[in-house]
């Protein structure tokens, strides 16, 4: 299982209390449960919590992640196999159902399981047996699935890519995880937690702290990638840093600074030339961000990565030369 800090589950917003609150009540019941929510939103947290809060928390929580196999193999993953079924199965195989005998396991990304296999998975649910490729010894299964998605379930079962009786089955209880736009302040929770953790881990001897321009991009940027993005933005930020303030942060550890800046990396410059370099800078990236925004400052200031404050600010002090 997952052992980033963040599974902790740091959060006190009302609508993460509220997630949480719905994870803990249906962990009482034994049934399935299918988990939806973005990348990075936490869905293997929410996964174990729902296991350990259950009747079958001294069983095992066995996670596959079916993102990471090939279609062809999930079914001998699942299911298992026994010697011979198929070229290279030379000896017998225990599956994840088997595995995971009185316990809870948790099927990650169930939307790219192959119809063929939807259909074992249904009968198993179903009915509590299964076979292993290859063998016509029906075996019990004793498990409690739980699912996580990111997609559209109800829309690929009407385009018949997932099978409504698997989706019927599955859904007793449908939790969304909150995005962390919709989580308010725990944004900076989070943001001070993996600073602190990410000081420690680098043997610095200060609690990091975040300058209030950093600290306004933190809370006004959507981070699309949700915990693991900030995870990993707070982190670079922190050991970029040479002291306990953390004034820089970028979500965007592929934005190329030599874009658009192939004479200033050709040419030579007196250090007195820094203001207009910087200047020049600033006017080509505001430039090029209004023209793909339509001239939405806001759009222009997502499109940047800043808070629509700091582009306002920006936009204050080149307007004049911005204009045609």
């Amino acid at each position: 299982m997952d052992k980033e800090p963040y599974r902790e589950g740091i959060g006190e917003s009302d609508v993460y209390l509220d997630f949480q609150q719905r994870v803990a009540r249906a962990a009482k019941v034994d049934r399935p449960v299918i988990i939806v929510g973005e990348r990075g939103t936490g869905k293997e947290l929410a996964a174990r919590r729902l296991h350990f809060l259950s009747g079958r928390w001294q069983g095992p929580l066995v996670t596959v992640n079916l993102a990471a196999l090939p279609p062809t193999l999930i079914e001998s993953e699942l299911f298992g196999y026994e010697t011979g079924a198929f070229t290279g199965a030379s000896k017998a195989r225990k599956g994840r159902f088997e595995e995971a005998e009185g316990g809870t396991l948790f099927l990650d990304e169930i939307g790219l399981v192959p119809l063929e296999v939807q259909e074992k998975i249904l009968r198993t649910v179903e009915y509590g047996t299964f076979e292993r490729i290859g063998s016509s010894i029906t075996r019990k299964a004793d498990v409690r699935i739980i699912a996580a998605t990111n997609a559209d379930l109800p829309a690929l079962a009407r385009e018949g890519r997932f099978k409504e009786d698997l989706l019927d089955r599955l859904s007793f209880e449908v939790i969304f995880v909150p995005p962390l736009r919709c989580r308010g302040n725990d944004v900076i929770l989070l943001a001070n937690h993996f600073a602190a953790r990410m000081a420690t881990e680098c043997g610095l001897p200060y609690v990091p702290y975040f300058s209030p321009e950093a600290e306004a991009l933190i809370k006004g940027y959507a981070w699309p990638g949700n915990i693991r993005e900030l995870k990993n933005a707070v982190e670079r930020a922190v050991y970029r840093s040479e002291g306990p303030e953390v004034s820089s942060l970028d979500p965007d550890p592929f934005r190329n600074p030599f874009v658009s800046r192939t004479d200033e990396c050709t040419a030579t410059h007196d250090l007195s030339d820094y203001p207009h370099i910087h200047e020049e800078i600033d006017l080509d990236f505001l430039k090029r961000a209004l023209s793909e925004a339509g001239g939405s400052q806001k759009r222009a200031a997502e499109l940047l990565r800043i808070t629509y404050d700091q582009f306002r600010g920006l936009y204050r002090k080149y307007h004049e030369r911005l204009l045609p």
